[in-house]
């Protein structure tokens, strides 16, 4: 399409072993070569990351007897930004014989993914679901019980059965502290040698396979090359490519990047989700946004006021002056349409008018139906600490007054492509959690980010990693003097020393802010052609000005974290203009990803299954040259393809 980027070979999936679904994820572990307990402390493993998808993978790894080189950016393991995800994690096991099921699980996130994923591998997550809970309360995870004992349950966006399991508004941290003492667990044995602030730089790929990595000592600066029999990304996602979003500050897209310029595809770029459910910007001076818990949703109703224009205090506004626009348009779902859904509608509304607060960018959450009905000690008890977060930002009680949200990004739904093994397109390079695109297709249903981070760690990961490290030990004699770790090396050498030889005259963040502005105008909540094609020059005008005029200040052999920040922004621009080319080739809407030419005559997203029913996923030919895209079909046999309604 006009030079942006070139058609390739089809992509096939040869991993997936066929046969009923229900006996799949049974027949190719049955199938999967296996290693023998004695020749596991041979096999050695890295992991790029610790929350929960690596703190889990590498946990269990540990366990099994593999030798384990883990790497994370942070002080802690602890400080993953996993224990962000505050709402709670889904799991099919009925505990409100309410009807929820494997199949249920299965068919609701098929159906929230607005039919962009893959069953085989969607399935396999709704079987191990349930033995995710099991795990996390073997490990000691509070979650919130009923006054029976069973564990309790509430319900998020997309689904009308009550399958989220929660730790009051913590979950995620309470997942990632059971993870870490299993992790912690695993480093006293010896399995597992933990590195913290370490960032990863490049791959290294001898032969055609990943076998190691170049990291950085972000407090020393010295660059070290680790070699191991597989790599295993856990890397997070890329969301702060718009600068503003929910992520925390320090995460970012390079390990998957520098992954993706070896050799491995990153598939669905432009899939980023947007949460509708964020604190609304205050000003300029904001570097990130903060998310609040979808499970608000179960008790707080949204709505505007009915006019256009009415700032009046929310408690003079009569209940008959008020829209509950959710519940009037979604009678089904109401309040907990999935966050696609949600976001879209919260702009229209702004967009018309009814916006409250300042610029007129948010919409009302309100408790005070839910404290009437179940009491303050009730909702206290199951949200207190987001409410409190939320008084402390915003200086403001939502006990007494509505709360106010807009849509922001937040979970990423592109990442590298990976097979039914998780292993990408470069042999022996392994990509779990949100760093690969698998299972939640063009949107992601609330609560199962967690279940997909630990169902690849605990489960998926050690079920599959073994059949190849069984076949593809590191060949003996490769060391740190191979030509290809030295040209890793020199690579990661010259760019950080082209970095800090710029010397311009603006800083980083000003650049990673204008990015960002351009992405969430041209590539945020809505997208169109004209729109797309000049973000994509726009992007690469500042790519330049970036290369020519930043200012990173420091050294490199210190901490710096200017220094930091600029190689991740980097990346981040060639990130960005894959984002626009995949929007721009996908001209449908679908999920989160809505195009303004794509729309039903209600201004519903509108598929169009004929042509797009594809995973996308896009391979690195050289800088300034073309990406090929190549697409791996979407089969549907075990679900009826048809248009997603929550009327």
């Amino acid at each position: 399409m006009n030079g942006y980027y070139a058609g390739g070979d089809p992509l096939v999936d040869t991993k997936d072993p066929g046969g009923p679904i229900t006996e799949r994820w049974d027949k190719r572990r049955f199938e999967a070569k296996l290693v023998n307990p004695a020749n596991r402390r041979k096999r050695t493993v890295i992991i790029i990351g610790t929350g929960l998808a690596g703190g889990s993978a590498a946990a269990t790894l540990g366990e099994a007897g593999y030798q384990l080189k883990v790497f994370c950016y942070q002080d802690s393991a602890r400080r993953a930004h996993s224990i962000a995800a505050q709402g709670g994690i889904n799991a099919a096991k009925d505990y409100r014989n309410d009807g929820d099921s494997v199949q249920r699980l299965f068919y609701d996130t098929v159906k929230g993914g607005d039919y962009r994923s893959r069953e085989s591998n969607v399935y396999r997550l709704a079987q191990v679901s349930a033995a995710i809970i099991d795990q996390a309360v073997a490990q000691g995870v509070p979650f919130a019980r009923e006054y029976g004992g069973l564990l309790d349950t509430r319900s998020f966006g997309g689904v009308q059965v009550s399958r989220t399991f929660y730790a009051r508004g913590q979950t995620g941290q309470q997942l990632l502290l059971g993870a870490y003492q299993a992790l912690e667990r695993q480093v006293a044995s010896g399995t597992v040698e933990l590195n913290t602030r370490h960032e990863m730089l490049e791959l290294v790929v001898i032969d055609g396979r990943a076998r190691g990595v170049v990291v950085r000592d972000m407090v020393t600066g010295a660059f070290e090359t680790h070699l191991a029999d597989a790599v295993v990304l856990a890397s997070g996602g890329y969301g702060n490519a718009y600068y503003l979003s929910t992520n925390a500050m320090g995460c970012n897209v390079s390990a998957t990047w520098r992954a993706h310029r070896k050799g491995a595809y990153f598939a669905n770029p432009c899939y980023t989700q947007i949460h509708p459910t964020c604190i609304p910007v205050s000003g300029e001076h904001q570097s990130k946004l903060t998310l609040m818990s979808e499970s608000l949703r179960n008790d707080g109703r949204i709505w505007v006021p009915a006019v256009a224009g009415d700032t009046r205090d929310p408690a003079l506004i009569p209940e008959a002056e008020r829209d509950y626009y959710l519940e009037r348009t979604y009678p089904a779902f109401g309040n907990l349409v999935p966050r696609d859904v949600a976001s879209r509608a919260a702009k229209q509304q702004c967009d018309a008018g009814r916006g409250v607060g300042p610029g007129g960018l948010g919409v009302y959450l309100d408790f005070a139906d839910a404290i009437k009905r179940l009491g303050r000690e009730t909702i206290e008890e199951k949200y207190g600490n987001l409410f409190d977060m939320y008084a402390k930002i915003t200086d403001e009680d939502p006990y007494s007054t509505p709360m106010r949200i807009y849509p922001a990004i937040h979970y990423t739904m592109g990442g590298l492509w990976v097979d039914y093994d998780l292993e990408s397109t470069v042999p022996g390079l392994f990509v779990i959690g949100e760093a690969n695109f698998s299972d939640h297709g063009a949107n992601r249903l609330g609560a199962s980010a967690l279940m997909q981070g630990l169902a690849d760690g605990y489960f998926v990961l050690p079920g599959t990693i073994g059949d190849y490290l069984a076949t593809n030990p590191l060949p003996a004699g490769i060391d740190a003097t191979h030509p290809a770790v030295l040209e890793a090396e020199a690579a990661v050498r010259e760019r950080t020393a082209r970095l800090l030889a710029v010397n311009g005259s603006r800083t980083v963040d000003s650049f990673h802010r204008e990015l960002g502005s351009i992405l969430w105008e041209y590539c945020g909540m809505e997208r169109n052609e004209e729109g797309l094609t000049k973000a994509i020059g726009l992007i690469r005008e500042l790519r330049e000005a970036f290369w020519a005029d930043v200012k990173v200040t420091g050294v490199n052999e210190e901490l710096n974290q200017s220094l930091e920040r600029a190689g991740r922004v980097a990346d981040f621009f060639e990130l960005a203009e894959l984002m626009c080319i995949d929007a721009l080739h996908r001209r449908e809407s679908c999920g989160a990803h809505f195009r303004t030419e794509s729309r039903t005559p209600e201004g519903e997203a509108l598929r169009i299954d004929e042509e797009y029913s594809h995973v996308a996923a896009w391979e690195f030919t050289g800088d300034g040259a073309p990406p090929i895209l190549h697409r791996e079909h979407l089969g549907f046999e075990h679900i009826k393809v048809q248009a997603r309604s929550y009327k």
